[in-house]
C-alpha cells in the first residue's frame, strides 16, 4: 500500500486526463498505462497486505529491503505458533539471534 498528497487541482485535473483516456475509441488502453503512470510516482509506501503462507516469489527479499531501509515489519497471523514462527524465519523476518515472545489470548485476560 502506498499514498500520495495531492492538491484538489492536482487530482481534478489528472482525473480530467483519466476520464478523456477511459473514453479513447484507439490507443485507450496505451493511454491508461500513461495516465496511470503519472499518479503512481512519487508515492510513499505506508504498508502491505495479503501476504500467504506459502510464500510467493520475491516475499522474503522484498521484507528484507524494507527492513534494511528502516521500515518495521509486522506480521499479524492467525496461524499456529509453530507455524508463524517457520514462516518468519522463511520470510527472513526473525532471525536466530532475536529474542521471540508468543502472546497468547489467554494472557491478555
Amino acid at each position: 500500500m502506498a499514498k500520495k498528497d495531492l492538491t484538489l487541482e492536482e487530482y481534478t485535473a489528472w482525473n480530467a486526463r483519466f476520464n478523456e483516456a477511459a473514453t479513447m475509441i484507439t490507443n485507450r488502453d496505451e493511454r491508461l498505462e500513461e495516465i496511470y503512470a503519472e499518479i503512481e510516482t512519487g508515492l510513499k509506501l505506508v504498508g502491505s497486505s495479503a501476504i500467504e503462507d506459502r510464500l510467493q516469489d520475491a516475499v522474503a527479499s522484498t521484507l528484507q529491503s524494507l527492513k534494511s531501509v528502516g521500515i518495521r515489519v509486522w506480521v499479524l497471523t492467525g496461524d499456529k505458533v509453530e507455524t508463524a514462527i517457520n514462516i518468519g524465519y522463511s520470510a527472513g523476518l526473525l532471525e536466530k539471534n532475536m529474542l521471540i515472545r508468543v502472546i497468547e489470548q489467554s494472557e491478555l485476560e
